[in-house]
């Protein structure tokens, strides 16, 4: 019998039921759908939860926010567990799969070229965009504001930045010189180093055993390195465990975001937060030009492909945390095993390019706020500065905010604006990470004709 006109008859509910199983389905199979899916929730519950609505008081949004974000703190911790073996034994293992030493070199000093010339322009062009729209001129510091002190801030960023301002003041310009800063980096105590979570130290370590190792007949360290690729599974397995925490964990950060800064924060800063994200738009189409020139790549054959892991970039502001989906996502894009194993580490710790955009964009903003005029030749250096600081600097959340107050220290530039820089800075923590991993991607894509070994495109995490 015919369905009636008008009406859900057997056949009609029949389809309606096969659509939502086959949406349902395509959303499991898809990390970036349910990522998409967890953010967009976030949002809503952010809003409706937020003390700005007036339906939760202030503490209780806090601690609610804390709940919210548990799911992600345990995704975090369990990368983070995992991190110092997977970046280890993927270094080592990049260092030594290349087949000879040529095309070591080869890789490493077209990806040293890429790293310094990105970062370069990115430093360039905030330092640019900052002084063409003037964003500090817009802002008015409250007099509360100017009496108090970075200390003063609340508690949001306050751990992350006391976590990473000692790393960033023992190799300030300032206080250390050229030879102890050269010093500094090898990694004399490594065990102190991996306890202590010190990524450069590691990958300085990771690079100087991989390259020693490649000169060692290869029978003699084959069970080292056998050892190092068994490490690398276990490793990757553990990940894909916390994948399946992936969706829940971007619901949680942000909900807790739009909690704790609120949407009315976010359009007073409308200024300032639009210079940085369209400093960071320009970046990204400089990346899309470089995969379309140089790695010979569609650019919407890029964005498909990474589209997943550039979300769970922006979800979690840390380009190490996400590091393994990046190596897979780089996988899929076909670029041999030598070339991802020792780029994305290699990226996720040095080439940070819009870190050094967001940190030229800032500390004219805070001079702009604060009346202080600098030179061209001090502009210049300070893109120096800048670009030398970015590079090096630890993939984690905050870690920008400790580089942002000691290289603006140094140029005398007053502090006092920095409780309003850190009030948004989670946003564009979350907006800055997602380039750099773009641009860790896009050197993959162009080196990975660097070597004569066949792609591998088998299917990862």
């Amino acid at each position: 019998m015919a369905d009636i006109p008008g009406t859900a008859g057997p056949g009609q509910t029949i389809r309606v039921q096969r659509q939502r199983l086959r949406l349902r389905a395509w959303v499991r199979s898809r990390l970036w759908a349910q990522v998409v899916a967890g953010m967009m929730a976030g949002l809503a519950a952010g809003v409706v939860l937020s003390p700005d609505m007036g339906i939760l008081p202030p503490a209780v949004s806090e601690d609610l926010g804390r709940w919210l974000a548990l799911p992600a703190q345990i995704f975090l911790g369990l990368i983070a567990m995992v991190l110092v073996p997977l970046i280890f034994a993927s270094i080592v293992g990049g260092l030594t799969g290349a087949r000879s030493g040529v095309e070591l070199k080869s890789i490493g000093a077209r990806f040293a070229i890429f790293v310094v010339l990105t970062t370069v322009a990115a430093a360039t062009t905030g330092v640019m965009l900052a002084n063409w729209l003037k964003p500090g001129e817009q802002i008015f510091l409250p007099a509360v504001a100017a009496s108090g002190s970075v200390s003063d801030v609340d508690g949001s960023h306050a751990a992350a930045t006391a976590g990473n301002a000692n790393d960033v003041s023992e190799s300030s310009f300032s206080d250390m010189k050229g030879p102890d800063i050269i010093v500094g980096l090898l990694p004399t105590n490594p065990m102190a180093s991996i306890a202590q979570g010190d990524m450069l130290a590691v990958v300085v370590l990771a690079l100087l055993l991989g390259l020693a190792a490649a000169q060692v007949d290869r029978a003699k360290v084959e069970p080292f390195l056998q050892l190092l690729d068994a490490l690398l599974s276990v490793s990757m397995t553990i990940v894909k465990w916390a994948m399946f925490l992936a969706p829940f964990a971007v619901f949680g950060l942000m909900a807790q975001l739009v909690m704790r800064i609120g949407l009315e924060t976010m359009v007073g800063l409308s200024a300032y937060v639009g210079t940085v994200l369209l400093g960071l738009v320009i970046l990204m189409t400089l990346y899309l030009l470089i995969v379309a020139v140089a790695g010979r790549l569609s650019p919407v054959r890029f964005l498909t492909t990474a589209g997943g892991t550039l979300l769970l970039a922006f979800s979690t502001s840390s380009s190490s945390a996400i590091m393994p989906m990046s190596m897979a996502t780089a996988q899929r894009l076909g670029v041999p095993s030598a070339v991802r194993n020792l780029v994305v580490p290699l990226g996720a710790t040095m080439n940070m390019a819009g870190t050094a955009l967001y940190q030229s964009v800032a500390i004219l903003f805070l001079a702009q706020m604060a009346g202080v005029d600098l030179s061209l030749s001090q502009t210049i250096l300070l893109v120096a500065t800048l670009v030398a600081a970015s590079i090096g600097a630890p993939g984690t959340p905050g870690v920008s905010i400790a580089i942002l107050i000691s290289v603006a220290g140094n140029y005398g530039i007053p502090l006092e604006g920095m409780v309003i820089v850190l009030g948004v800075d989670r946003l564009l923590d979350m907006s800055r990470t997602t380039v750099n991993v773009a641009g860790d991607l896009v050197a993959c894509v162009v080196l990975r004709n660097a070597v004569g070994e066949e792609p591998d495109v088998a299917a990862a995490v």
